[in-house]
């Protein structure tokens, strides 16, 4: 088999999988639902499962990195500018997989991926802030502000598509930069 062939075969296993693992969450929440029941569902076997991912939580993190990897890799030296585009970029991201992040982050959804996004998005804040201002400041140090900013993007993601997502990507990345922009602002002061 070609290898052409075998990245067809793979993509459409993903796809299966992840389309039958929305329907489950919506169904009968993520924690409930078994790797029996989204191989069955997505038509595949668990072979073919067990050769793209470790288990639920690996599938739902290689969605998530997915949409991570272009903004974690912009963090380093990007300003708030070129910042802001990534920002952008994963708004769309999340828009394009609508119907899967609301599942993954409503009410039936995985409070393991809640926290690992919010996670990610400190750290990434905190390599900014390192990349950016330098040391300093214990409120950045300690972790205090990058986890105020990592709720506050969770929890917009989270309103964003559990109302239907009511303004496009490009004005949820602007109103969120602006929002943390100003909690940099004013945490810049403390001492």
């Amino acid at each position: 088999m070609s290898q052409e062939m075998r990245n067809v075969r793979v993509r459409r296993t993903q796809k299966l999988l992840r389309e039958a693992l929305v329907e489950l969450i919506e169904e009968r929440g993520f924690d409930a639902l078994t790797i029996g029941e989204l191989t069955q569902r997505a038509m595949v076997s668990r072979a073919a499962f067990y050769r793209n991912y470790q288990d639920k939580y690996d599938l739902v993190e290689q969605i998530f990195e997915e949409a991570m990897q272009p903004l974690m890799m912009a963090i380093g030296s990007a300003g708030p500018a070129q910042l802001q585009g990534h920002w952008v970029k994963l708004f769309a991201h999340l828009a394009e997989y609508d119907r899967l992040y609301r599942a993954l982050l409503g009410g039936k959804g995985s409070f393991w991926l809640v926290t690992k996004m919010r996670t990610s998005l400190a750290d990434m804040t905190k390599e900014h802030v390192h990349a950016q201002k330098g040391k300093g400041n214990r409120a950045f140090e300690e972790g205090f502000v990058p986890t105020l900013l990592s709720g506050l993007y969770v929890d917009a993601i989270t309103w964003w598509l559990a109302q239907e997502r009511p303004y496009p990507p490009e004005e949820m990345a602007q109103r969120c930069s602006l929002l943390a922009s100003s909690l940099f602002k004013e945490a810049s002061t403390w001492q």
